[in-house]
Order: structure tokens, then C-alpha cells, then sequence
């Protein structure tokens, strides 16, 4: 097996961008993965389930690499605003709505969610402080396992070839998903981009979620 590279950033804070680079460098990547199959054939992988279970992906794949993606708050909060005001009624209907692995992380990282807490600042900037907080703390003293980075910085891209051994013809990460955007992994066409679903459908159980 590949040794797994995973990104566990939040969502909204670069994650396609960095997936497209994946993609460059040669890497199956999936933008988010929901089924055995995902995890099998991609070796980046990132977004949801990730960001939420990197603790028991790190037990269940050892010798894996951890990004953590930063981002300045008064850059982050509109915009993760933005998109759980949208995500809000498919995250919290009792009767469908999103996968099930989906609402579980999402449920899990904002904690007691409503649309009173996706509109106040304050408890988007606890939600984030407490994710990477907990990340950093996690990985304390594991420099060779585990990078963060904030893709709006000009020296990112080098930091991350440089973790991964890796040397591109590219000069950075491309800005995708701008103004409130959330498709632009959909519209990528690459031989190495992974399906995160089996034709829409998903596995109800992930290959390592029995370790949860």
C-alpha cells in the first residue's frame, strides 16, 4: 500500500487547490471519499471524512503525512458562513438529506449547530481554534508526519514540496473555488482524480471506522 497523504484542514481553507496540485504531482487524489474503494485507489485524499477522523486514520494507516490547511479568520469565517448557511437543512433533516458520513463529521467538528451559531463570529472562530488545536496538539513532536500551512502564503508551495520529497514545474497552488464557488473539483477532468462515491453511492461503513 502507497503511503497515504492525508489533508485535513477544514473546509474552506484551500482544499481543492491543493487536490488540483496533488493531481499534478502525479498523485490519485479524491476530494472526499465515501467508500473502501476511495481509500484503496487514492493516496491523497481530503475534506470530509478527513478533517474530522485524521486521529483514527493515523492509527489505521501508519507511516501516513498530514497537511493541515490555515487560513486567516477574517478570510475563513465569511466564507465557511456561507457555506453551512447552505449545507443547513441537508445537515440537519431527520428524513435524508447528506451521506451519512458527511453529517457525522460535519455535526461532529461544529458542535451544537444552528443557523443562530453558523451567524455568530465567535463560535466559527471556537470551532476552528478547538480543530486545530486539537490537530497541533495531536501531532506535537511529529515534524516528519505532519505539515500546516496557509496556501495564501507565498512560501506554502515549497514548504509542501519539500515535506513530500517532491519537485514540481509548478510555481504554486492555483486559487480555485473563489467567491462563495464550491464546485471546481467537479469540473477538473485528470486520469488520476479518484470518485469519492460508486456512482453516487457510498459504503455505510469506511474501512476503518470500526476503530471509531
Amino acid at each position: 500500500m502507497k503511503q497515504k497523504i492525508f489533508i485535513i484542514g477544514l473546509p474552506r481553507t484551500g482544499t481543492t487547490s491543493v487536490c488540483n496540485a496533488f493531481l499534478h504531482f502525479g498523485i490519485p487524489t479524491a476530494h472526499t471519499a465515501y467508500t473502501t474503494a476511495c481509500f484503496d485507489n487514492a493516496v491523497a485524499i481530503a475534506d470530509t471524512p478527513i478533517f474530522n477522523d485524521f486521529k483514527v486514520l493515523d492509527k489505521y494507516y501508519p507511516g501516513a503525512k498530514f497537511i493541515y490547511l490555515e487560513r486567516e479568520l477574517t478570510a475563513w469565517i465569511p466564507s465557511i458562513r456561507q457555506l453551512l448557511q447552505r449545507m443547513h437543512t441537508n445537515l440537519t433533516r431527520a428524513d435524508g438529506g447528506f451521506n451519512i458520513h458527511l453529517k457525522r463529521c460535519y455535526l461532529n467538528t461544529f458542535k451544537d449547530f444552528s443557523l443562530e451559531n453558523i451567524n455568530n463570529d465567535q463560535y466559527l472562530t471556537d470551532c476552528y481554534n478547538v480543530h486545530i488545536n486539537n490537530a497541533k496538539a495531536y501531532f506535537s513532536n511529529r515534524e516528519q508526519d505532519f505539515l500546516a500551512i496557509d496556501i495564501a502564503k507565498p512560501n506554502s508551495f515549497s514548504h509542501l514540496c519539500d515535506f513530500l520529497n517532491i519537485t514540481s514545474e509548478l510555481n504554486g497552488f492555483e486559487k480555485m473555488n473563489m467567491g462563495g464557488k464550491v464546485t471546481a473539483w467537479n469540473d477538473i477532468k485528470h486520469p488520476l482524480k479518484i470518485e469519492s462515491t460508486a456512482k453516487g453511492r457510498i459504503d455505510k461503513l469506511l474501512p476503518y471506522e470500526t476503530q471509531i
